[in-house]
């Protein structure tokens, strides 16, 4: 069976809320870790400052907790490490170099990163070619500062390189650096539109008991969004998580 302390926080559907704010509640739900996703108002990489990394850094430490992995947003903004266009690959790379530096400040072990997307006009070769070499770019320089990297696959109307396992594989067989692991996206697995957990019908702990029987020791957070809702009171929806998820993890403490 999984371990209680193998779920992490995230600030994931907490976006309308301060970030200090949002950690005391990640604390009081008994969370040491958490997942910060890189999304305005909280720390972004077109905002970004000195400034703001400090408070977030000073946040973290009152309220307890360490980041296991930075996800800067990459899906919604202009940032896209495969595109086609080259000005705009290059500034998305150069963002997710400054994305490694972060990470190494805060103390995270993980960047997570995403394929990117090509144009759709163009061979997924072209795209998949772009994708690797801004990767390896990015991992080399992470590497360099003592941080690893994560890579998700992504459903289709976000990328045309890599949405299903065999091309995540073989994606991930094409790059340099061993110091990449893999994420699985439940959402990416059978699109439901991030529910929070229950309300959909997927076959939630049976997945759960899949990763215990095969002895996965990783980390596992939710992605509360839905149809936005989910912000307007996510306390209630990460508490709803946490209680749904409950009979599935021994609630021992780990060491």
């Amino acid at each position: 069976m999984l371990n209680r302390k193998q779920l992490i926080g995230a600030n994931f559907s907490f976006q309308h809320h301060p970030f200090r704010w949002t950690a005391e509640h990640l604390c009081a739900m008994g969370f040491d870790r958490m997942e910060l996703w890189g999304i305005a108002p909280h720390l972004d990489l077109f905002h970004d400052s000195r400034a703001q990394l400090a408070e977030v850094k000073a946040i973290l430490s009152d309220n307890g907790l360490t980041v296991r992995c930075f996800t800067p947003e990459q899906v919604l903004y202009p940032v896209n490490i495969a595109s086609g266009h080259r000005s705009n690959r290059e500034a998305s790379v150069g963002r997710f170099l400054h994305a490694a530096d972060i990470c190494a400040e805060l103390g995270a072990t993980y960047l997570f990163l995403t394929p990117g997307r090509g144009f759709e006009c163009e061979s997924r070769d072209i795209a998949l070619a772009h994708s690797v070499a801004s990767i390896n770019r990015i991992a080399a320089h992470a590497r360099n500062l003592g941080v690893s990297c994560l890579l998700e696959p992504l459903q289709r109307v976000e990328s045309n390189i890599v949405t299903n396992a065999n091309e995540l594989y073989a994606l991930w067989r094409a790059l340099d650096d061993e110091h990449i692991d893999v994420v699985l996206d439940l959402v990416v697995m059978a699109t439901a539109g991030h529910l929070a957990w229950g309300d959909g019908d997927l076959p939630l702990g049976d997945y759960l008991a899949e990763l215990g029987a095969h002895g996965f020791t990783g980390t596992l957070t939710f992605e509360p969004f839905g149809n936005g809702s989910s912000a307007l009171d996510p306390v209630s929806n990460w508490r709803r998580c946490l209680d749904a998820v409950a009979p599935d993890f021994n609630q021992a403490e780990q060491a």
